[in-house]
Formats: structure tokens, sequence, C-alpha cells
């Protein structure tokens, strides 16, 4: 589990594979010991009070420059899939909405 801060620090040495439930408005730090080719998911979960927003620092590369926009349901889970291009891309998709 990543820990709840104004900015969440990821360590990609310690997991491939992380979840976070939001408490607040965040932001993704770039990942800490990042590998070319490391790849994982990130589950990203809504609290109770749900509508919680999450930034993405600039390592952070989603289709067409984007950043996605959370589900905003109380308890809602959405899931990001990364791969490590270099020490400082990552690149990244994301699934809303699971159930």
């Amino acid at each position: 589990a990543l820990t709840q801060a104004a900015t969440i620090a990821i360590d990609l040495a310690l997991s491939n594979n992380f979840t976070t439930t939001m408490t607040g408005n965040r932001t993704m730090g770039n990942p800490s010991n990042a590998v070319a080719g490391q790849s994982g998911s990130i589950f990203i979960v809504q609290d109770a009070t749900g509508s919680r927003t999450l930034a993405w620092s600039a390592n952070w590369d989603f289709a067409g420059g984007v950043a996605p926009t959370l589900s905003t349901a109380a308890s809602s889970i959405d899931r990001v899939d990364y791969i490590v291009q270099d020490a400082t891309n990552i690149q990244a998709v994301i699934t809303l909405a699971y159930s």
C-alpha cells in the first residue's frame, strides 16, 4: 500500500503492484528506482467520501499526453498499468470504474 501524502511516493524497488486509498486530493510522485522494462499496476481506490482527484508528476506519460480523470464515486476503483521506458519516462494506461 502506498502512503497517503500530498505527493504520493512510489518506490519501484519495493514491488511492481501497488494500491492506494485516496483520502484527499493528491499528486502521484515520480517513481524512484525505476528500471527500464519494469511493469505493474497501481489500484487507486476512492475512500467513502469519494470525489478525490489525482494529478500526475512529469515522468508519467499517458496516451495523447493527457492525464486521466479518476472515477469519483465513493469506494470506486481504478487501475493504472505502467511500463518503465527509462528512469524518467513511465508509460501508463488507466482502466476506470471496476466494480
